[in-house]
C-alpha cells in the first residue's frame, strides 16, 4: 500500500519519519511512505495521475499550502475539516473516491492532555493561518472562556471571528502589534512562521502557564526557549506532528492504536541528527 505526503515545500517534513516508524513496529511491511513538492497549482493534475486502486494508494497526508486548496478537488470531507478549512488528510475508497479529514485539531487536544493541560479559562491564538484555525477548534474543546486570537490586519481579524461564530466558540481578535498580552493567559498556540515571535522572548512573564509553539525546525525557537526558562510548561510542532500522525496513520491502516511512542522516538531521533 501506498502513502505520501505532498506539500510545497516539503523536503523538510517529518512526516515520512514518522509514518515509516510506525508501519514498521505494526509489522506493516509491504506498505510504503513517499513525499512530493506539489504547490497548489499543481494538486489537481497530481490527484488525476494516481492511479489509485492499480498502484494501491491508501492515501495523503497534506501540509501548506494545500489544506484549503485541496477541499474543492474532494468528493467528501469531514464536518470538522469544513468548519476550520483545513483538510491535512485525504483517504482513498476502494472505488477511488476521496475523502477529506482533518487530523490536527483532535491531535493539537491529545498532545495538551498528554501534558496535563485539559481545561483553562482563557487562552490566546497567535497568527490566522490554517493552523491556526485548527488550534481555535481544539481550544475550543480546553478552553471555558474567551480566546484571543492576535493577527495582522482586520480582515484575517474578521476571518477569526467568523470560524468561531462558525464552530461555537467565543472569539476576541487583538492586533499583532499587541501580541505579548497573549502572555497573560493561561494557554498561548503560536503558529506563525519561524522568526515571527522571536521579538516576544523578552515578554514572557515570570512564571507563564503553558505555550504550544507549533514549530518544530529550528527548535526551541526564541519563544520557546525563553518560556522554557521561565519555567512554563512547552510543547513543540513534534508534539503536534506526532498526535496527528498517529491518528493518520489509524485512518491510513484501519490499525488501532497506532504506536505512538515508536513514532515520537523516530522523530526525535530524526530532529536530533
Amino acid at each position: 500500500m501506498r502513502v505520501a505526503v505532498l506539500g510545497s515545500p516539503v523536503a523538510h517534513s517529518l512526516s515520512p519519519v514518522l509514518h515509516r516508524a510506525a508501519y514498521a513496529a505494526l509489522g506493516l511491511t509491504e506498505w510504503r511512505y513517499d513525499r512530493f513538492e506539489v504547490d497548489e497549482a499543481g494538486l489537481p493534475g497530481f490527484l488525476e495521475q494516481l492511479d489509485v486502486a492499480g498502484q494501491g494508494w491508501s492515501g495523503l497526508s497534506l501540509t501548506m499550502p494545500l489544506k484549503r486548496v485541496v477541499i474543492p478537488l474532494l468528493d467528501q470531507v469531514s464536518e470538522l475539516a469544513l468548519a476550520v478549512d483545513a483538510v491535512n488528510t485525504v483517504c482513498f475508497t476502494a472505488d477511488g473516491r476521496r475523502t477529506g479529514d482533518n487530523t490536527d485539531v483532535p491531535g493539537l487536544v491529545a498532545a495538551l492532555r498528554e501534558r496535563g493541560v485539559a481545561e483553562v479559562d482563557s487562552a490566546a491564538v497567535l497568527g490566522a493561518g490554517a493552523t491556526a484555525s485548527s488550534a481555535l477548534a481544539a481550544l475550543g474543546q480546553v478552553c471555558t472562556g474567551e480566546i484571543t486570537a492576535y493577527v495582522r490586519g482586520p480582515e484575517r481579524a474578521a476571518q477569526m471571528r467568523d470560524l468561531g461564530d462558525r464552530i461555537g466558540v467565543k472569539v476576541a481578535t487583538a492586533p499583532w502589534e499587541r501580541a505579548a498580552e497573549a502572555f497573560r493567559t493561561p494557554l498561548t498556540v503560536s503558529t506563525t512562521p519561524v522568526g515571527a515571535t522571536d521579538h516576544l522572548a523578552d515578554a514572557v512573564p515570570p512564571s507563564p502557564g503553558a505555550l504550544f509553539d507549533v514549530l518544530y525546525h529550528p527548535w526551541p525557537t526564541a519563544l520557546a526557549a525563553a518560556w522554557s526558562r521561565r519555567g512554563g510548561t512547552v510543547l513543540g510542532g513534534l508534539d503536534l506532528l506526532v498526535h496527528q500522525a498517529v491518528l493518520q496513520c489509524q485512518l491510513f491502516t484501519g490499525v488501532t492504536p497506532a504506536p505512538l511512542a515508536a513514532m515520537r522516538a523516530a522523530g526525535q531521533a530524526a530532529l536530533a541528527g
